[in-house]
């Protein structure tokens, strides 16, 4: 069984991650866009061209799902990846987990990058399934360019910028960008001090594994031999350095390069 993920660059370790810990037979293939991003400024347009290079060069590999590991790109490119790739390779998006996270119907922060704030998508989400709760959009600009470069001070710097915009009382956070999994200990500890008792966190990156699986199907009996594939911007290479800042990045520690 082999499983792709696509991200503009560390986001999509959540979710690599959450698939080791469930399967750690699969084998993976990490696609990321080193020379393009970040893909947080481009146009949608230009968002859905790099995510698809992304996933072709993945594809290529013969994967039996394709995570999208990256809600930017799920917003804007989900639609043109599903149309070439699809039926022959099941596509999976990131979606913010707004339902979980307004299930008590408390106040919610979805924190995510400034493309993805105030997008018809993100606003469409949370009409269907925000329910009664007080949802508040706040946006983090250059929280995942900081996560990407494994830079605490400029993580902490961008961290208390959307803290000080994150209301009082709030319940939930709904972590809105794949990157932001990655620093959620740095995020609960800005916030703790004004937010609800019983604070909770939503990440994407448990229920995007578990549906990866799911699309597979069948195919999932299929042993693999836990390998990694790590393609940046289409060449196969390793995983850059700043990835062993995270815990999740080093489950794979010093892979070497395939193809």
């Amino acid at each position: 069984m082999k499983i792709a993920l696509v991200d503009s660059g560390l986001g999509l370790l959540p979710a690599a991650a959450a698939l080791r810990r469930l399967r750690p037979d699969a084998d993976l293939v990490l696609s990321s866009d080193p020379d393009g991003m970040p893909w947080g400024p481009r146009t949608p347009a230009d968002i859905a061209e790099h995510a698809l290079a992304c996933a072709r060069a993945a594809a290529a590999h013969r994967p039996d799902a394709l995570v999208v590991a990256c809600n930017t790109a799920s917003v804007h490119g989900l639609e043109r990846l599903r149309a070439e790739l699809e039926p022959g390779l099941p596509v999976i998006g990131t979606v913010p987990a707004i339902k979980p996270a307004a299930a008590t119907g408390a106040p919610v922060a979805i924190w995510a990058t400034p493309a993805t704030t105030g997008s018809p998508y993100q606003r469409a989400l949370i009409a269907e399934f925000a329910g009664a709760a007080r949802v508040t959009e706040v946006a983090c600009p250059g929280l995942a360019d900081a996560v990407e470069r494994g830079d605490d001070t400029a993580i902490a710097a961008a961290v208390e910028d959307a803290a000080a915009r994150t209301p009082h009382g709030t319940a939930a956070i709904v972590l809105g960008c794949t990157h932001y999994e990655l620093v959620e200990d740095v995020i609960r500890a800005a916030v703790a001090p004004t937010a609800a008792a019983g604070l909770t966190f939503h990440g994407s990156a448990d229920a995007v594994a578990a549906q990866a699986l799911r699309r597979i199907g069948d195919r999932a009996a299929a042993q693999g031999s836990g390998g990694l594939t790590v393609l940046r911007s289409g060449r196969a290479e390793a995983l850059p350095e700043a990835a062993a800042h995270y815990r999740e990045g080093r489950l794979f520690a010093a892979p070497v390069p395939s193809v």
